[in-house]
C-alpha cells in the first residue's frame, strides 16, 4: 500500500474529520496512479484468438497484438496497456468477457 502524507485543513467545508479526509485523498491518488493491464498466459486460447481479441479490445495493430501474444506465451504475462485504474477497468472487463486472463497491476 502506498504511504501517503496527507494534510488536513480545519476549515474543510465538507465537514470530514482528518481520517475521512486522508482516506478520500488516498483513494483518489490510488485510482489516478499509473497501472498496467497484464495479459496472463493460459493453455486454452489460440494465438490467433488472442491476437484478434487484442486488436478488437485494445485497438492494437496486428504486429503489437502478435508481439504481446508471444511475450505472454514465453514470459507468462505481458503488459498490453497502461493508464489509470479507471481507464483500464473497461478493457480489463472486456478481456475477461472474451475469456482471456488479465489483471490490473
Amino acid at each position: 500500500m502506498t504511504n501517503i502524507n496527507c494534510r488536513f485543513a480545519e476549515e474543510n467545508v465538507r465537514g470530514m474529520n482528518q481520517e475521512e479526509y486522508c482516506n478520500e485523498q488516498e483513494t483518489i491518488e490510488l485510482l489516478d496512479e499509473e497501472r498496467s493491464l497484464l495479459l496472463i498466459n493460459d493453455d486454452v486460447n489460440t494465438f490467433d484468438y488472442v491476437i484478434e481479441t487484442l486488436i478488437k479490445v485494445c485497438h492494437h495493430t496486428y504486429e503489437q497484438a502478435e508481439t504481446c501474444a508471444l511475450i505472454t506465451h514465453c514470459n507468462g504475462k505481458c503488459p498490453v496497456m497502461s493508464g489509470s485504474y479507471e481507464e483500464l477497468k473497461p478493457y480489463h472487463t472486456s478481456l475477461l468477457n472474451h475469456h482471456l486472463y488479465a489483471k490490473i497491476q
